[in-house]
């Protein structure tokens, strides 16, 4: 089956981008070079598409009770222009995928999802409306969507958009009425640095790449470097460290699940697993020397093998060779772990899953 293609795919290939393919679209990897991009974003601003996300709007008398019934976290009584990050998990506690959840009025919400995950996202939420008064409004092919990451963001989306949006504070939105659309803008991103996500017709989307483009202020970046970034500040990406075997607890996100929640979907195996313990969890891994860790990689202890690497990268913010790992729960901080690569075994500590601070507007 033939790839999807975002909004601005013509565009990416004209400025040369290096295309692959990524959660079922043809995506922009690089266009100059991944540490390039990588640095635009930590010092200046760089821009993103990331129009291969999904979109779910959620209406109705029972849309927050809904809400709550699929999602991890806890939207009750929520704040207007709110933003929550958590996970819709099966009935054994892994992970569906992990999402956005933006609170826009009384039992309205908006919900983005990872784009490998939207048909799946989709029908589990189709799935799940028995007994709810909801409208689920699967409006993907409706949205562009860009993000403007890094410390010059704000001047950016000011200056060059005119978009208004310095008053907002990390993980909320509003919306803005412009050029005959409403355009939803939020303060978040992917990358661990101040930055904002706009979701606009296909045709604002473009207009406002353009304009980023031409006015030399920001730094196209692709999916290569948005992995480098999210990385270093302990982000997960689904597939990696979080899947159908991986729970949020097992990957350290506890603090995502509500347990005071009368009930959400598995929310009995989570609360298990937490009480309990888990047979394996994430763990940071920073190595000795230069090697480069990777995905799928054995991780070992005294000769023996305790997991493997879910994502390994040369730090470009910090200069050196990390890991998170999925390894056996008695793998604690501090010990001592070997990682093979090929056919040498390379010394390395078990540290924080963040390797670098992140960056965010808190107000």
């Amino acid at each position: 089956m033939e790839n999807k293609k975002t909004c601005l795919y013509d565009k990416h290939v004209a400025l040369g981008a290096l295309i692959s393919p990524f959660g079922g679209f043809d995506m922009p990897i690089q266009y100059s070079s991944i540490i390039d991009e990588h640095n635009a974003v930590r010092q200046h601003c760089g821009v993103f598409d990331v129009s291969h996300m999904g979109e779910v709007r959620v209406t109705g008398p029972d849309a927050e009770r809904y809400v709550n019934h699929i999602f991890t976290n806890d939207v009750t009584d929520a704040p207007l222009h709110k933003i929550y990050y958590g996970m819709m998990c099966y009935p054994d506690g892994g992970t569906v995928d992990d999402l956005l959840v933006y609170k826009m009025g009384d039992n309205d919400f908006f919900i983005v999802i990872n784009a490998a995950n939207i048909d799946k996202d989709v029908a589990w939420m189709n799935e799940h409306t028995a007994g709810f008064d909801v409208t689920v409004d699967h409006c993907s092919d409706r949205y562009g969507q860009l993000a403007v990451q890094g410390p010059e963001s704000p001047a950016v989306m000011e200056e060059v958009l005119g978009l208004a949006c310095s008053e907002l504070v990390f993980y909320t939105t509003k919306t803005i009425d412009i050029e005959g659309e409403t355009l939803i803008v939020s303060r978040t991103g992917y990358t661990g640095e101040d930055g904002f996500e706009i979701y606009g017709s296909h045709a604002y989307i473009n207009e406002a790449w353009d304009k980023l483009m031409a006015s030399g202020r920001c730094k196209p970046c692709g999916l290569g470097c948005r992995d480098t970034l999210r990385f270093e500040v302990g982000l997960p990406l689904y597939g990696d460290e979080l899947s159908a075997e991986i729970s949020p607890v097992m990957a350290g996100l506890s603090m995502f699940v509500k347990f005071d929640k009368p009930e959400f979907i598995g929310k009995e195996a989570l609360l298990d697993q937490k009480t309990n313990g888990v047979a394996k969890r994430l763990r940071g891994i920073e190595l000795q020397g230069h090697a480069v860790p990777r995905h799928g990689y054995k991780v070992l202890k005294d000769g023996e093998e305790v997991g493997e690497v879910t994502t390994g990268y040369r730090l470009l913010s910090v200069d050196k060779s990390c890991a998170v790992a999925l390894v056996d729960a008695s793998i604690k901080m501090g010990d001592e772990v070997e990682v093979q690569i090929r056919k040498k075994t390379f010394p390395g500590v078990v540290v924080k899953k963040k390797f670098y601070e992140k960056h965010y507007h808190k107000g």
